[in-house]
């Protein structure tokens, strides 16, 4: 399952976003989408995991604060 992952700190990076839903399960890729001329994150990624994890990571993060 990809997950959108959004409201994200601009300080985030690929490590750090792998990291937070890590605890949930196996994380097959996690990307933060950045700008492409000054490489700056957007404030929003994608995470796949499988189905389940996933779940149990949306019902546990949706609506948390991470990184202010």
């Amino acid at each position: 399952m990809k997950l959108y992952v959004g409201n994200l700190p601009y300080t985030i990076d690929d490590t750090s976003l792998r990291g937070l839903f890590e605890g949930y399960g196996e994380v097959h890729s996690a990307r933060v989408v950045t700008d492409r001329d000054s490489g700056q994150s957007k404030g929003f990624g994608f995470v796949e995991m499988n189905d389940s994890e996933a779940q149990a990571a949306m019902n546990a993060l949706n609506g948390q604060e991470q990184g202010g």
